[in-house]
């Protein structure tokens, strides 16, 4: 999309926009998709989209104008309800989905009616994305999928999914995916539960076995998957590690409680606790500074930064709750029968937060690939020596 600037016109017409959405509807009293559908409708949703695709065409800085609004009347924010759709295939959509897609999947998206997974990790291709293995092979108009994806989050309540599968194994890896909307709820596509160290399961495996897509779900040119996938990959990191709380909430805010409670005069501690707050602190300002110098296009390889210290400093906060607890912090304090987690409830206890929290270093890439990118992307550091980018797929060594 077209870089575009903010004007005061642009501010007040936002802001009167948002104002007519709030008389118009409470959103405390309102059905969240019917709320939702209204904001989108009004070009609220993302203003940076065209008119008619949720926005107005305006600087994406305009957002944080209805999101204040919106937000502290009460309105659900999409992002909780529907985090692959909101944080990552939209702006896939956004960027390389046809007229039809965008028509079609940007609506329901915000409105959360419409649950969406992301499907690019494998058993054998998990750090390594490109090197994955699910077929996809053509039939007409349509795309046969064969294949296993692993660590989808949410694929169990998803309508759609967005697929990078394998359309040619006698190019090089990386040219030879192609990228998918699937239909989840479809013959051949079986989604099971994977139980976490938590208990619970928000994560699984899913089966594709002669699955059929037709090829106007298709997003790119064919051979074109790994550009569409980069896209969602970078909104994916912006996503996890981008979120912008209030100074000193969140769970900084829950450690600094715990500890007048539980440690109050114990100075080590409170060095301690100085530290991550001041980590934590850091975090939130890197991503209000990135957050106004984001245009309307898609993030950069910086969005890798906030994901590895979200995700570093969430392993640390947690243990140093657990710490505070003594004892206590042995005990998981919540059942732990396996089921579905509700992700948009967070959390009952600390110690499922600390386990939890494992996994922030592991989803959307891990902390040492997101090392890896900072240093080469950002940094100009030597790349990493990669013996198997110029040959074929089909050639190269599986395990």
């Amino acid at each position: 999309m077209a870089e575009v600037l903010e004007s005061s016109a642009d501010e007040a017409r936002v802001i009167a926009l948002t104002e007519q959405l709030l008389a118009e509807l409470d959103p405390s009293m309102t059905p969240a998709h019917e709320f939702l559908g209204r904001q989108f409708d009004l070009g609220l949703a993302w203003v940076h989209h065209p008119e008619g695709l949720g926005g107005l065409g305006l600087s994406p800085k305009l957002q944080r104008l209805v999101n204040e609004r919106v937000f502290a009347a009460g309105a659900v924010n999409p992002m909780m309800v529907n985090p692959m759709g909101y944080g990552m295939g939209a702006p896939t959509i956004a960027t390389h989905g046809s007229p039809e897609q965008q028509r079609r999947y940007l609506r329901p998206i915000f409105t959360c009616e419409e649950i969406w997974c992301q499907m690019f990790s494998e058993p054998g291709a998990g750090s390594d994305v490109a090197g994955l293995g699910t077929r996809a092979v053509r039939d007409g108009d349509e795309w046969i999928v064969n294949g296993q994806k692993v660590w989808t989050s949410l694929a169990h309540l998803a309508r759609w999914g967005m697929l990078l599968a394998r359309t040619n194994p006698d190019e090089p890896k990386h040219t030879g995916l192609s990228y998918f909307v699937i239909d989840m709820h479809q013959p051949g596509v079986e989604v099971r539960p994977l139980r976490q160290v938590t208990g619970e399961a928000e994560f699984n495996e899913v089966y594709f076995t002669d699955a059929r897509i037709p090829d106007r779900e298709r997003m790119g040119a064919v051979g074109d998957g790994w550009r569409v996938a980069i896209t969602t990959l970078m909104n994916e990191r912006v996503s996890i590690g981008g979120a912008i709380a209030p100074r000193g909430s969140g769970l900084i805010g829950q450690a600094v409680t715990l500890y007048q409670e539980r440690a109050a005069g114990d100075r080590a501690r409170r060095d301690q606790l100085m530290r991550l707050w001041i980590r934590a602190e850091i975090l939130r300002l890197t991503n209000v500074r990135a957050a106004a110098n984001r245009k309307a296009s898609n993030p950069g390889p910086e969005g890798s930064i906030a994901k590895l210290a979200m995700a570093e400093l969430n392993k640390e906060l947690t243990a140093f709750v657990v710490d505070l607890l003594g004892s206590e912090g042995m005990l998981l304090g919540d059942r732990y029968d396996l089921r579905r987690a509700d992700h948009t409830q967070g959390y009952a206890s600390f110690q499922k937060q600390f386990l939890r929290a494992r996994a922030n270093s592991i989803e959307g890439g891990t902390s040492e690939v997101m090392r890896n990118i900072l240093g080469e992307r950002t940094l100009g550091l030597p790349g990493d020596v990669r013996v198997d980018k110029d040959i074929a797929w089909s050639a190269i060594p599986k395990n």
